[in-house]
C-alpha cells in the first residue's frame, strides 16, 4: 500500500513539473527573451513589452523600442494593478503575467521598428503641442496645460468625451476658488487631491481627447457649472466626499460643489 502511495506522489509531482516546464517554454518561444529590462534597455523585447501594455491600455506612447521613464510608469501601474511589486523592473514574473493577459495581442505595424523613429517622434510632439491652446488669456504656462492633460487623461480616459471636459474645468474652478492653489499645477499635486497622482498615472502620456478637452475647458467650456469636486460613487472611500451638495451625473462621476 506504502509503495503504490509513493509511486503516486512520485508520478503527480513529475506530472506537474513537466506542466510548469510546458508553460514556460511556451511563454519562451512565443514571447521576451529571458533578459530582464530596466530602464534604458532598447530593443525587440521593449517594441513588444510598449505593444502588450498598450493593447491593455497602461501605455499611451509610442512604441519605439526604448524604455524610458514613460514606459516604466506604465509597467508600474500594470505591475501594481496585477498585485505585484510597482518598480518598473520587466522580470521573468511580470512578463509571464503580462503574457497571460495579452495572449490574443499580436504585433501591428506600430509595435515594430519604424524605418525614421526620429522623425515619427519629432512629428508626435509636434501634433501633441498644436493639440493645446496655442495661448489663453489665463496666464498658465505651457507646464500648467501639460499636467491638465495628463491629469484629465489618468483621472477620466475612460469618461464619455464630455466627462473629460469635466474634469478639466473642475480644475479650472479650484484655481479660481479662494479654497485652493491658484495654478492648475497646485490644484493638481495639491496632496490627497486627485487618484492619478497618488497611482502615478498621472505621468501617463495623454491622448488626443485629454488634451482637445483641456483647450475646450480653457476656451470655457464647463459641463459642471462651477463644480469644485468629483468622484466615482462605486469607488469612493470618503464620507465627507458625500456630504457635498451634488450637482450632476456625467458618466462615471457624480460632480459635486
Amino acid at each position: 500500500m506504502s509503495y503504490r502511495l509513493v509511486l503516486l506522489t512520485f508520478c503527480v509531482v513529475f506530472g506537474l513539473l513537466g506542466l510548469y516546464k510546458l508553460e514556460h517554454s511556451s511563454v519562451s518561444k512565443e514571447t521576451f527573451s529571458q533578459a530582464t529590462l530596466k530602464q534604458g534597455a532598447s530593443g525587440k523585447d521593449v517594441y513588444e513589452l510598449q505593444g502588450r501594455l498598450k493593447f491593455l491600455g497602461f501605455y499611451n506612447g509610442k512604441v519605439d523600442g526604448q524604455l524610458g521613464s514613460t514606459t516604466v510608469n506604465s509597467v508600474k501601474w500594470f505591475q501594481w494593478k496585477f498585485g505585484m511589486k510597482a518598480d518598473g523592473v520587466v522580470g521573468g514574473r511580470t512578463k509571464l503575467k503580462l503574457w497571460q493577459a495579452t495572449k490574443s495581442w499580436r504585433p501591428t505595424a506600430s509595435d515594430l521598428p519604424a524605418v525614421s523613429a526620429a522623425s515619427g517622434r519629432a512629428g508626435g510632439a509636434v501634433r501633441a503641442k498644436q493639440s493645446l491652446p496655442a495661448s489663453n488669456n489665463q496666464g498658465f504656462t505651457d507646464k500648467d496645460l501639460k499636467m491638465m492633460a495628463n491629469a484629465v487623461y489618468g483621472e477620466s480616459r475612460g469618461e464619455p468625451y464630455v466627462g473629460q471636459v469635466a474634469v478639466a474645468a473642475v480644475i479650472l474652478n479650484r484655481v479660481r476658488s479662494s479654497q485652493f492653489p491658484n495654478t492648475p499645477t497646485g490644484v493638481i499635486f495639491q496632496p490627497g487631491a486627485f487618484t492619478a497622482v497618488s497611482d502615478g498615472q498621472i505621468w501617463l502620456t495623454p491622448n488626443p481627447s485629454a488634451l482637445r478637452a483641456v483647450k475646450d475647458a480653457v476656451s470655457g467650456w464647463d459641463p459642471t457649472n462651477g463644480c469644485l469636486y468629483y468622484f466615482n460613487p462605486k469607488t469612493a472611500t470618503s464620507k465627507w466626499i458625500w456630504s457635498r451638495p451634488q450637482s450632476k451625473t456625467i458618466g462615471a462621476h457624480i460632480f459635486a460643489r
